[in-house]
């Protein structure tokens, strides 16, 4: 059983049926005031991000260039046009209702609770929530109380993305690193995961000077807080190696509680266990492991036999957790900052050494990428490989503004963004907009 969980605690904060997903409210409270102990609140802040893990998997690595859907209307993903709302039920949905519930449960953590470790975990959990949203959807409905109104219908009306970051995530994920300890307890969250998720936060807006000193303090302190890289890649992943040293945070999942996301779990999908998509290998993932011979990490990710993904095998697979943020990430992001503010080639290669090491591969030379543009490429090369099928992969494309050479074609910029569900713009009378496009 996950650590996280006092499931009886959980499973009440369900939420009673309401016409839109930001107006939730847990069944069996009337009043925040009722409450002196809100570890359970809390555990539902936790519990409700389980219904984004597998619309994030899919959205990171099928609408790239990893893997591939085969059955129409699921097709829908590696085209790019407005026909992708069909697929509301299925991943936008649950997706945009689990995070709006996870977010109002820390919403009365946060107003409510007297322990600060408490607050500071549920400022994460928002934090990430609107993080995962405002990278898919763009603007976002904005809601930061415990009790929003059910009669005000402009309290919906999207937010512009850069103020959700501005006024939300990073000053939340700021006080959360003030709050928390180094120490990771039960795979919650802890100060180096707020620091290390902030780091990437200033990444995806291009703010790399502020990125940097944050992804530096998790690397510098990541020892002393018994964080490091697995020996072997492959001891990452599999139900017997959740939370493993190299897991910064993930998102505990167990098989013994259901969430709002009811269909395959994303094991299966990348695995070939959907028949939606029995073969979702893209063949250029399989080029660019070919491109990197004698690459340990292929056997562990790819299977050009089955043309799937083993990376979460199957045996435990309703029990994987799901990994928000791992240490090579933050390395990865951490090189990726200092050449972007100017570092020499040689102190930013010498980052990625312990990583490729552990792949089998040699470390790169300074001699020969020897311009930011070489490194910046070398270092994206690498996440690729190294976070394929984590839900990644179009989520990088799309910062770094290499959608078109990579993807090798010509996309609307409109659909670098997922629809709103549908159900959500007509539920709030159309003050909930759908981005354009769809």
């Amino acid at each position: 059983m996950k650590n996280i969980y006092i499931i009886l605690g959980a499973l009440l904060f369900v939420a009673t049926a309401c016409d839109n997903d930001l107006e939730q409210f847990p069944s069996n409270i009337t009043s925040s005031d009722n409450l002196t102990d809100y570890a359970e609140v809390l555990n539902a802040a936790y519990f409700y991000q389980h219904g984004s893990a597998t619309p994030m998997a899919v959205m990171g690595d099928f609408r790239a260039d990893n893997a591939l859907m085969l059955e129409a209307p699921y097709t829908d993903f590696d085209e790019y046009n407005a026909n992708l709302t069909s697929m509301e039920d299925q991943f936008f949905g649950p997706f945009y209702t689990a995070l709006y519930k996870s977010i109002l449960s820390a919403n009365n953590v946060i107003e409510n609770s007297s322990d600060d470790i408490e607050v500071g975990e549920a400022k994460f959990l928002r934090a990430l929530a609107y993080f995962k949203l405002v990278r898919v959807f763009g603007d976002v409905t904005v809601n930061l109380t415990a009790t929003p109104s059910t009669t005000d219908q402009s309290i919906l009306a999207r937010q512009p993305a850069a103020n959700v970051y501005n006024n939300v995530i990073i000053p939340d994920l700021e006080d959360a690193i003030a709050r928390l300890d180094t120490e990771i307890v039960n795979g919650r969250a802890s100060k180096y995961a707020a620091e290390g998720l902030l780091g990437k936060v200033f990444v995806q807006i291009g703010d790399f000077s502020k990125a940097e000193p944050h992804l530096e303090a998790v690397v510098d302190g990541a020892d002393a807080a018994g964080i490091s890289l697995q020996a072997n890649f492959a001891e990452i992943f599999g139900v017997d190696n959740d939370l493993n040293s190299e897991i910064i945070f993930a998102t505990q999942i167990s098989s013994f509680v259901s969430d709002e996301y009811g269909f395959s779990e994303f094991w299966s999908w990348s695995g070939g266990l959907d028949t939606k998509s029995l073969e979702p290998l893209d063949q250029d993932l399989v080029a660019a492991f070919d491109a990197s011979v004698g690459d340990l990490r292929r056997d562990v990710t790819i299977d050009t036999a089955t043309m799937a993904s083993p990376k979460f095998p199957q045996t435990g697979g309703p029990d994987h957790d799901w990994i928000e943020l791992r240490l090579a990430d933050v390395i990865l992001l951490y090189a990726e900052a200092l050449n972007e503010n100017g570092a020499d080639a040689g102190t930013v290669l010498a980052l990625l050494d312990p990583i490729r090491t552990r792949a089998g591969l040699a470390p790169l030379d300074p001699a020969v990428l020897n311009t930011q543009a070489l490194i910046r490429q070398a270092i994206q090369d690498e996440r690729r490989l190294e976070l394929a099928f984590e839900g990644q992969r179009w989520f990088d494309l799309v910062r770094t503004g290499t959608v078109d050479a990579e993807m090798g074609e010509t996309i609307d910029s409109r659909y670098h963004l997922f629809p709103i569900p549908v159900s959500e713009v007509l539920a709030s009378f159309d003050v909930i907009t759908q981005n354009e496009g769809y």
